[in-house]
């Protein structure tokens, strides 16, 4: 009973990723004229699906990352637990499972996990007392994969970010020296996405923002050989002087609340999928490179928050969502992406699912 006791410390002062104050004071507004009419393709974890093999039951997020060779994809969760509620035994987080290439309408097969059966946390020290890690992206360069986490001590609570890396198709994580205090550029670079660039460009371009969702969207960017050198990450930023460039300090390339976000090339776009706080749902745009005039593209709604008594997953209707992450082998024609729902008041509903439209070319 030890983990339950010190999650529902954790969580003391908030009621979950998804505040109820910041679903219902939204529910009854509709934001974004440009829907697209997402549908659910499948649960990915939960009751009855194949994440329960590896004793990860309740949990969120499920951020995808094509792991080196190509053959596999490592899911990448959240605060994991054994049951299907948060605060049921088996704390875990981040935790890690693989499901081999297949068509994506067909579902998501989860065949392996980070541990030996039980997928364990890939952070050492993470859930004990008031401290989880929390992951926010991955990447794979060459024969390394990259993850980019968030030590909250306390829900939203960042005090430190850092980069782990694994070279054994995420079975193990080491630390590198990339890491940076939760009040790096006033906290505006604790939760990030990131992409790295075609062949002839050596860039990874980084999205990110703040873990409170009430922050706007900064731009980044780091050689793919500097990855793990703090000291090598760029902002992008406006002076009236300038103009913007590369090397000024970080100005904000889009207002707004920002979540959890997803940064992917897509068809040779670069397509941006993000959980939008304030007007709780999930909006994409689709860019011809990240440094785009993001205050004058055409945004698109893919999910719309929702009560739970209107929730209707066949349109796109989604209470309490939150996420939003590309499935690696999507296209433009059918977009997959990993969404999450935690019920808050009930606590009964705590998954990651799969959902899947279309964007414009």
């Amino acid at each position: 009973m030890g983990a339950v006791v010190e999650f529902k410390r954790w969580i003391a002062g908030v009621s979950g990723s998804i505040r109820n104050t910041e679903w219902r004071a939204v529910v009854s507004r509709r934001y974004g004229s440009r829907m697209r009419r997402f549908s659910k393709v499948c649960d990915l974890t939960g009751p009855g699906t194949s994440s329960c093999n590896f004793d990860v039951v309740g949990t969120d997020l499920g951020i995808p990352v094509e792991l080196p060779g190509g053959r596999e994809l490592a899911w990448i969760f959240g605060d994991t637990f054994s049951g299907v509620a948060p605060g049921t035994p088996g704390w875990r987080s981040p935790v890690l499972l693989r499901s081999a290439d297949q068509p994506l309408e067909d579902g998501v097969e989860f065949c392996s996990c980070a541990g030996k059966g039980q997928a364990r946390r890939l952070v050492r020290g993470s859930n004990r007392g008031r401290t989880t890690w929390l992951p926010a992206d991955a990447i794979t360069i060459g024969d390394a994969t990259y993850l980019f986490a968030m030590r909250n001590d306390g829900l939203h609570n960042v005090t430190q970010t850092r980069i782990f890396a694994s070279t054994d198709a995420g079975e193990s994580w080491k630390k590198t020296r990339a890491k940076w205090s939760g009040k790096h550029d006033a906290g505006n670079m604790q939760l990030i996405t990131w992409v790295q660039g075609p062949p002839e460009d050596n860039w990874i371009y980084v999205f990110s923002t703040g873990f409170q969702r009430n922050k706007p969207l900064f731009l980044y960017r780091v050689a793919v050989d500097d990855v793990t050198n703090p000291k090598a990450w760029v902002p992008w930023g406006w002076t009236e002087d300038t103009g913007w460039r590369w090397g000024n300090t970080a100005t904000p390339v889009l207002t707004g609340q920002f979540g959890e976000m997803s940064l992917r090339r897509v068809d040779g776009k670069y397509v941006l999928v993000w959980f939008d706080a304030g007007g709780y749902q999930i909006q994409a745009m689709v860019l011809d490179h990240p440094t785009d005039n993001l205050f004058e593209t055409r945004q698109y709604t893919l999910l719309r928050g929702t009560s739970w008594e209107d929730e209707n997953h066949a349109v796109g209707d989604v209470a309490q969502l939150y996420g939003g992450y590309i499935v690696p082998g999507s296209t433009l024609d059918d977009l997959h992406i990993s969404v999450s729902q935690w019920n808050t008041t009930t606590n009964k509903v705590y998954k990651a699912m799969l959902f899947h439209g279309s964007l414009p070319r």
